[in-house]
């Protein structure tokens, strides 16, 4: 099992297929070495334009080898006696249920379709300095959801108050829509280290979902 822990290796999120190869949800590092020490998933490792799969003891001896010729290919969990390569991809071997086919409509969502950027303005804000609008407001029968709901830091929302954006002369950046898969997936594709997700991900219906 790990020992000692690179927080940096821990912190990197794993795409989880399902024994069919259909991506299923996001896992942290932690939860995807539990699978693989359990027996219970493989690694699925993009090498040179192709896919090819290890058991853990298998992924153990390869990350050995890439420690020493690719060290800064990967990100790495320190154990007792070597290093270990954090997989981008783990496939459960006895797991054929299909990916989950909506969204959830959540706060953590929301914030991910808009990419934590006001809808107002146009400017980017850390979490804790943006809210929720309703960009049609609940006094004048505004509904919660995905198409009514936006991003807005604390200064357009108190400008907007309980009104409409044309009657606040306010202008909304792009039109808030339903994403047909989940906005946090979007995050991690923009990254280096995951463009070995993408073959896994290129089917529009597919939402991911994240645990």
């Amino acid at each position: 099992m790990i020992a000692g822990e690179s927080q940096s290796g821990l912190d990197c999120s794993v795409l989880v297929l399902n024994k069919h190869y259909m991506a299923i949800r996001v896992v942290g590092a932690r939860r995807a070495f539990s699978l693989l020490c359990r027996e219970l998933a493989e690694v699925v490792s993009y090498e040179q334009g192709s896919y090819a799969n290890y058991d853990f003891k298998s992924w153990c001896e390869v990350s050995q080898c890439r420690r020493e010729f690719e060290p800064d290919g990967h990100d790495w969990v320190a154990t007792v006696n070597f290093d270990v390569a954090v997989p981008r991809i783990i496939r459960l071997l006895f797991y054929d249920r299909l990916p989950r086919s909506e969204v959830k409509f959540n706060r953590r969502n929301i914030f991910a379709r808009d990419r934590n950027r006001c809808q107002y303005c146009g400017k980017r804000f850390s979490t804790s300095e943006l809210s929720l609008d309703h960009v049609v407001p609940r006094s004048m029968g505004g509904a919660a959801t995905w198409e009514n709901i936006v991003c807005a830091c604390m200064r357009c929302n108190v400008k907007k108050g309980g009104r409409t954006p044309k009657q606040a002369h306010m202008a909304l950046i792009q039109k808030p829509a339903k994403p047909r898969r989940n906005p946090l997936i979007h995050i991690h594709l923009g990254h280096d280290r995951y463009r070995s997700w993408k073959q896994f991900l290129d089917h529009a219906y597919w939402s991911v979902e994240l645990k």
